[in-house]
């Protein structure tokens, strides 16, 4: 372990300390023009940060909870209604839906949530939900960052559960002082105890009892109890006699004293003393640590449960530094098929099955951030078309243009989807019918009875199910043909484009068809029938169908599907027993061509129109109800209550009324946020309750307090507030967890109201949802690195297209000359992406516009040019040589960047200039791009970053 000596932080400082030293700042990436950006698209674009350029280290994890096989019965009936809690180091974040009365469960789940780069594993607990009882814990599964980190490609497969052993179920951190006291007959080794955060809550109330247990040598002190708080401050010193040559450790641990039962196990923390003896002393932040001394006992059959685990670092860094590749990619959307390169072609060639999706979203959320999804999608469809013969094959395969619809409609489409289909599941999961039109399928013994007690038959079966599916089916489609002017203006022009280039192509008469196909090819069959069958998925209902409810869904959505294939003969003779449905489904094929002949019937000027009345309207980001906290009367005699109300988030502020249509109110404006925090369970009695910290108008600090239904709930919204108020000046480092009650923090017991917090913020820590903000930089990393996955693959390309006439023309620059050298250097430059280094230092150098597939050969690098920093780790100068051609350059003369950095750019000497620096930010994150290009001898510049001073992982 290496030491290293910190002063002793009180607090977790909001922003930087001091004025930040002058610099330059680059030229930021200019934002499209109002006019430019997609109508209808109402997502909340992030706010200009008002901070200076800063990189910044972004985790996320991509969880998908499979299902489960084998668990053990936990009810008297022999079976068990599970679901999944995921923590992160111990935080629950998400809660999967119950399945009910099963030992082998499905669920299917996904999520994304983004994390700071220091979190410590990821754990899955399977639960037994119980109605009158607490719930019974199965098992779980427990993945930690270092075992992902060995997985590039994620964790995927079966994990056994184990049984969650109470002393290894330890969180928090210790705050410690230790130095060696110099003596003239002896060294004696002090030990301050100073305070504790994020223990684990051992009793029923939420809280505990914590005190201090220190040992060396053989003997034990022990710290005062601090009664229920889970952040206790203690300030109690100890001495030991160090003897010369003494080999045993010294070892904190932390206990939850109980007045009947055995103490609870809290953590540890276990200290070298011949280190100490050398550093002679040390201050900081430690994580405690489970009890592993304990020989684990043989564990029984937990069952299994399959995962898919991935987890992903990026490096982001200032807009102006992905500028270039982002104005490469739009200048070739918005050249279209008349770019000679198509380099979005050549990315779908390079692109495998496997990462096609998450390619095709992030090159969308591109677009839209930039205006050009329509743009981006019409070349698309232009490229599918092109190589597509037959017509019934249109869009059947899941192609670069298949997967960037699928994402547009749920980005840009979603609330219409709840708009128009919400009301129909409602109904379903209501009425909860039997429902089957497959004789083999149907159970009479199922259905109950009908009048007089006479047991249905199965044509009374079939004849009352047929019925109910006409229902629902005509409700739907009514529901859609009512839709149009709800539809977004952008998904109309997407879909107009799409109607048009397949009329283009498929003029004949026998074809007259087809358009419509394409168009409900992704509205019905991608997209409608998707989110029936799989109504969680998208957000309709927030628990998963049970099996009746489910039979109900496929067989609307195979209705569906069958309108949207047109009512085709090869659709009837698939399925012979949906021929009851035959008259609603032939109604239905008319009334949706006409529903599309109108939503495809919009123009320029109409589209404009709706976007200049949208740009008006603050995008609604999240609502639903909420308790909010309402305080009686003053001094310990005070009383608490909660109101439900109506809450409204959009990029403005946060407003509540009685009910959804009634007048709002605005509570907190957007801009006076400075935290949002969830609040520990003893203060309130509750699990779901969130504070949000912020600013009156008189420039007061205030805290509103709103209660959730349930875990999902409270996380979904603590992300909402935090994307949308993430750039707000003056977001606070620490909080308190607690309620100011009585004359005391509920927390940590401080009387001081405005203490500084005990705790810090989160505000990094948040859900993926659909409706997310924009995040344009992280979008250009991501294609940044995809580029530079199939850089070999690229690399070919451009031998092909560089090898002569025979293989293509020429490339040129405006000037005439060639843009590359005929013979790619691949020593230590290599061709395509550049090896090494985040884009800030080499996206505007590599990727000049190359008309054919827009990607440069990177010259051999310089020398290293004079640099005043170095890298701690491997001694080099920060930042490699950058070398920056223009892009029209012959390429036959380069110089560094460090020397001459072009005016849009930022060169490491002026990008380490402006790094912020915090008291907190006592170490830099050190790490190279790819472990196989080390070899390549370039670092990754240190940067200072916002994170706590601690020795953390012992």
């Amino acid at each position: 372990m290496k030491w290293e000596r910190f002063v002793r932080p009180r607090a977790y400082l909001p922003g930087p300390v001091g004025p930040a030293p002058p610099a330059p700042s680059p030229a930021p990436a200019r934002p499209p023009p109002a006019a430019a950006l997609d109508p209808g698209v109402r997502l909340p674009r992030a706010r200009t940060p008002r901070r200076g350029p800063t990189m910044a280290k972004r985790s996320s994890l991509f969880i998908r909870i499979v299902e489960g096989k084998n668990l053990p019965a936990k009810d008297i009936t022999g079976s068990s209604d599970p679901y999944c809690i995921v923590k992160v180091d111990h935080e629950p974040i998400i809660r999967t839906a119950t399945v009910w009365k099963t030992l082998c469960p499905f669920w299917g789940e996904e999520y994304q949530v983004h994390l700071l780069p220091t979190f410590h594993s990821v754990a899955f607990y399977v639960m037994d939900e119980d109605a009158l009882s607490r719930d019974d814990v199965i098992g779980k599964v427990c993945l930690t960052r270092d075992t992902l980190a060995t997985h590039p490609k994620g964790f995927s497969g079966w994990a056994h559960l184990t049984e969650v052993d109470p002393d290894e179920e330890v969180q928090g951190e210790i705050h410690l002082r230790l130095e060696v006291v110099l003596g003239t007959r002896a060294c004696r080794l002090r030990c301050s105890v100073l305070e504790a955060r994020d223990l684990a809550p051992k009793d029923r109330n939420g809280a505990s009892d914590p005190f201090v247990r220190v040992r060396y040598n053989g003997r034990t002190q022990e710290t005062s109890i601090v009664k229920k708080s889970r952040y206790p401050r203690w300030n109690e010193t100890f001495e030991f006699e160090l003897e010369e040559g003494a080999a045993e450790a010294l070892c904190v641990e932390a206990w939850d004293w109980d007045l009947v039962s055995r103490n609870d196990f809290l953590g540890k923390v276990v200290f070298n003393v011949q280190r100490l003896r050398a550093a002679q002393q040390e201050e900081g932040w430690f994580r405690l640590q489970p009890d592993q001394s304990k020989s684990r006992r043989e564990e029984g059959n937990l069952g299994s449960l399959q995962l898919e685990v991935r987890l992903r670092d990026e490096m982001v860094l200032p807009s102006g530094c992905y500028q270039p590749l982002v104005q490469l990619l739009c200048h070739e959307v918005k050249l279209g098929t008349q770019s000679p390169g198509q380099l979005i072609l050549l990315i779908e060639e390079t692109t495998s099955t496997e990462c096609r999706q998450d390619v095709a979203t992030t090159l969308l959320k591109l677009f839209l951030g930039q205006g050009l999804a329509k743009d981006f999608l019409d070349l698309l469809f232009q490229l599918e078309l092109g190589r597509t013969s037959e017509a019934n094959t249109l869009f059947r395969s899941n192609s670069l243009a298949s997967k960037s619809m699928e994402s547009f409609l749920k980005v840009a489409g979603m609330r219409y989807l709840h708009g128009v289909l919400g009301p129909i599941i409602d109904r379903v999961f209501e009425e909860k019918k039997y429902v089957e039109l497959d004789p083999s399928k149907v159970e009479v013994k199922d259905v109950g009875c009908s009048g007089l007690h006479r047991p249905q038959t199965e044509a009374e079966v079939l004849e009352q199910s047929a019925q109910t599916l006409r229902a629902h089916l005509g409700a739907l489609l009514s529901s859609l043909s009512r839709s149009v002017r709800a539809c977004p203006a952008v998904v109309r022009a997407t879909f107009r484009q799409l109607f048009r280039r397949v009329r283009e192509r498929f003029p004949s008469a026998q074809d007259e068809n087809v358009p419509f196909i394409a168009v409900t090819s992704f509205l019905c069959l991608r997209f409608i029938s998707p989110a029936i069958m799989a109504p969680k998925l998208f957000h309709l209902r927030e628990r998963h169908a049970d099996a009746r409810t489910s039979r109900t869904l496929l067989l609307l959505a195979k209705a569906v599907q069958n309108v949207g294939n047109m009512d085709t003969p090869a659709s009837r003779a698939k399925e012979a027993w949906m021929e009851p449905l035959q008259p609603t489904v032939r109604q239905g094929v008319a009334q949706l061509k006409d529903f599309i002949t109108k939503l495809v019937d919009i123009q320029e000027k109409e589209e404009l129109d709706l976007q200049r009345a949208l740009s008006l309207q603050a995008p609604l980001v999240k609502e639903g109800p909420l308790f909010i906290h309402r305080t009686k009367g003053k001094g310990p005699l005070m009383s608490s209550s909660f109101k439900k109300l109506h809450f409204s988030l959009t990029t403005e502020a946060l407003s509540f009324a009685k009910t959804p249509s009634s007048k709002k109110s605005t509570l907190i404006k957007l801009a006076h946020i400075r935290a949002a925090e969830k609040v520990e369970e003893k203060s309130f009695g509750s699990s779901h309750v969130m504070q949000v910290i912020y600013t009156d108008d008189a420039g007061r600090s205030q805290t509103a307090y709103l209660q959730c239904k349930c875990v999902n709930e409270l996380n979904q919204w603590l992300s909402a507030l935090r994307k949308v108020s993430i750039n707000n000046t003056g977001l606070l480092g620490s909080y308190h967890p607690g309620v100011f009650r009585g004359d005391k923090w509920s927390c940590c017991h401080q009387r001081d109201k405005t203490d500084l917090g005990c705790d810090k913020t989160r505000s990094r820590v948040t859900l993926q949802e659909w409706n997310d903000p924009l995040d344009h930089d992280l979008e250009a990393q991501l294609i940044y690195r995809h580029l530079l996955g199939v850089e070999a693959t690229l690399r070919e390309k451009h031998r092909q297209l560089s090898a002569g006439p025979e293989a293509g023309p020429v490339l040129t620059g405006p000037g005439g000359g060639r843009c590359f050298p005929p013979e790619p250097p691949f020593g230590d430059g290599g061709w395509g992406l550049p090896p090494r280094g985040p884009p800030a230092f080499q996206t505007g150098a590599t990727l000049p516009a190359l008309p054919s597939s827009c990607i440069c050969l990177q010259p051999p690098r310089t020398q290293w040019p004079s640099c005043s920093r170095y890298c701690r780790t491997s001694g080099r100068p920060i930042g490699p040589a950058q070398l920056a051609p223009p892009p029209w350059s012959p390429a036959t003369s380069w110089s560094c960047r460090h020397e001459a950095a072009p005016h849009n750019m930022l060169s490491p000497a002026r990008f380490q200039a402006e790094l912020p620096t915090t008291q907190d930010a006592a170490f830099f994150l050190e790490a190279t791009w790819k472990k196989e290009r080390d070899r390549r001898d370039s670092c990754l510049p240190s940067v200072q970053i916002g994170l706590e001073p601690t020795r953390l992982g012992l």
